[in-house]
């Protein structure tokens, strides 16, 4: 298992992680690191432990947020499905109307020529 050292605060750290994770786990700490120097900036010297808390703070609204927007996204993704389906059978079912009028305009068609059709030699009444 691979380790990576990291700073977070000033501080340095090492810890392990899966292979291939060695540079997500710097970005992640250089995102935390940079947080807690935003917070610093904002609010001054109020505590290295009292920082890493309102960064976990904010990080954890954030993901709450995303969440909350994922759940959203997904319902709308639900209701288009659902209206897409919708569609799908209403186009269905058109497609098969349509499909029996042609076929009852070709029958009327057909029986209108054989009605219109000159009729055969030997059934006319000739003697």
């Amino acid at each position: 298992m691979p380790h990576v050292s990291v700073t977070i605060a000033g501080r340095h750290y090492r810890m392990a992680c899966d292979d291939g994770q060695e540079e997500h786990l710097i970005r992640l700490a250089r995102d935390i690191d940079a947080r807690i120097g935003e917070l610093r900036s904002a609010f001054g010297e109020i505590g290295d432990q009292r920082l890493v808390v309102m960064a976990a703070i904010t990080i954890a609204d954030e993901l709450a947020e995303a969440r909350s927007r994922i759940r959203a996204l997904e319902s709308d993704i639900e209701g288009q499905r659902d209206a897409r389906a919708s569609a799908l059978a209403r186009i269905e079912a058109s497609e098969e109307q349509v499909a029996r009028t042609i076929e009852e305009v070709a029958e009327r068609i057909e029986r209108l020529a054989d009605e219109l059709s000159p009729r055969e030699k030997g059934s006319v009444g000739m003697g």
